[in-house]
């Protein structure tokens, strides 16, 4: 009995290899098979983001409006998802399209297996690519917060992700005109970055400022967002979730490439944080919380062009300025008269355009042939072409958002209105816009104490 069994087992030892062999993948397949497995750990990650987001926001805004924060984010990336799906996928990465917009593969119906030698499943980058689309739209929202109507979210959400972000994601991206150029933007400080902040920009012009913000004489009152524990656990979430949206950008894991990008990321990231603390301690001696926080997403944001393309020393230098530039341009705006609630304007605009501008600097020869996009930086002897590439497409891109979004959010003030009345922004839109409160007990205990 015990001789059959050993010699059962050895047949099968035997055989094992053959049978390995022949039900073993192809490295085509394996490789397809981690890549989406990847990536698609990647857009989780950067969904995620949209939690940090609504912590950012409502931490930042008052209490009165924290509900309405938290649950238009979720309508709005729910209609985004469905916009992108039907036309904006479509604009960006349509495969019949030209230098200026793609065309086809509206209402996208990919193939529900991959193909052996597909690289990366076409889902999945669909997935990835939906992530980043709504990431931009809720940066615009900041501009929006706290005297926006729920409808005009509604209108933008549909111009925004359907037109104007998937036109910059083409142009750069999808093989569009500025990709033809060479112009260099790893994972969007310039496409979703830049093209946020440029809306909110435009936003808040034809809003206007929060009542109470701004004074006769031009001097600006401090409005306190009601909670700076959910401000700093959104950053945490979206430098956590940063790492998918950076090295998640290389939609693929061989040769490990996506280590390194991570490793950029997360060196630039630091040095923003303290940079901001560091300034603002010097400037207005105490180290400012929100400040420091600012500073640590400007780094993220600087470094989302240019992960791929420096040396660490370069990610610490990006960095470092992201934090520094955070502090003063946010004094720039609000000297401006520019209400700016979460600071989109200084985080995702000034980093945005600093760090897509950095590529023209820092770029390594060797990088840029790794990234397979444009050529050296002026400080690794490529003279002043990638500069002014980058250059021309910071300015182009962000003219083109600005105008347009500026138009349409001009036509819904006019068509609809665009702001809620005085009245119900000093109520608060969780009750003029929901009927309710985000926080019921403390807003009632208040409204107690009010009448008393």
């Amino acid at each position: 009995m015990v001789k059959k069994m050993i010699l059962s087992v050895g047949a099968l030892l035997l055989l094992f290899p053959a049978m390995a062999f022949a039900d073993a993948p192809s490295n085509a397949m394996l490789n397809t098979g981690l890549n989406s497995l990847w990536v698609m750990l990647a857009a989780i990650l950067v969904i995620l983001m949209q939690g940090g987001f609504i912590l950012l926001e409502a931490g930042s805004t008052r209490m009165k409006n924290a509900g309405h924060v938290a649950g238009k984010t979720i309508f709005t990336f729910g209609l985004g998802s469905l916009v992108y799906w039907a036309v904006g996928y479509g604009f960006a990465f349509g495969g019949n399209g030209n230098l200026l917009i793609g065309l086809g593969d509206f209402f996208y119906n990919p193939p529900v297996l991959y193909a052996e030698d597909a690289g990366l499943g076409a889902s999945i980058f669909f997935v990835f690519q939906l992530a980043f689309a709504t990431i931009s739209l809720s940066i615009a929202w900041g501009g929006f917060a706290e005297r926006a109507k729920l409808s005009s979210y509604f209108i933008f959400t549909i111009v925004f992700v359907g037109i104007i972000y998937p036109m910059v994601a083409h142009w750069i991206w999808g093989g569009g005109w500025l990709a033809e150029d060479g112009a260099q933007d790893f994972a969007g400080s310039t496409v979703v970055h830049l093209s946020g902040a440029v809306a909110a920009l435009a936003a808040t012009i034809l809003l206007k400022p929060r009542i109470g913000k701004f004074n006769k004489d031009g001097s600006s009152n401090q409005i306190l967002g009601h909670n700076q524990v959910y401000t700093t656990l959104a950053v945490l979430f979206l430098w956590v979730g940063w790492f998918g949206f950076n090295a998640g950008s290389t939609v693929a894991i061989e040769n490990g490439f996506f280590g390194y990008v991570a490793f950029n990321t997360q060196i630039a990231a630091a040095a923003g944080a303290v940079a901001a603390m560091l300034i603002s301690w010097a400037f207005l001696g105490k180290s400012d919380i929100t400040t420091m926080l600012n500073g640590g997403l400007a780094g993220l944001v600087a470094i989302t062009a240019s992960c791929a393309f420096v040396e660490p020393w370069a990610a610490v230098v990006i960095g470092l300025l992201a934090g520094v530039l955070v502090f003063f341009s946010q004094k720039f705006f609000e000297k401006m008269k520019i209400d700016d609630p979460i600071y989109a304007l200084s985080v995702h605009g000034a980093a945005g355009v600093w760090g897509t501008l950095a590529n023209g600097l820092f770029a390594t020869p060797e990088l840029a042939e790794t990234a397979g996009v444009g050529q050296a930086g002026l400080f690794y002897g490529g003279g002043w072409k990638q500069l002014w590439v980058q250059f021309e497409s910071v300015v182009v891109c962000g003219v083109f958002v600005f105008i347009v979004s500026f138009v349409v959010l001009y036509i819904i003030k006019k068509a609809a209105g665009f702001r809620v009345t005085e009245e119900q922004e000093i109520i608060g839109l969780d009750l003029s816009e929901h009927g309710t409160y985000g926080y019921p007990e403390q807003m009632k205990k208040a409204q107690q104490n009010l009448n008393a």
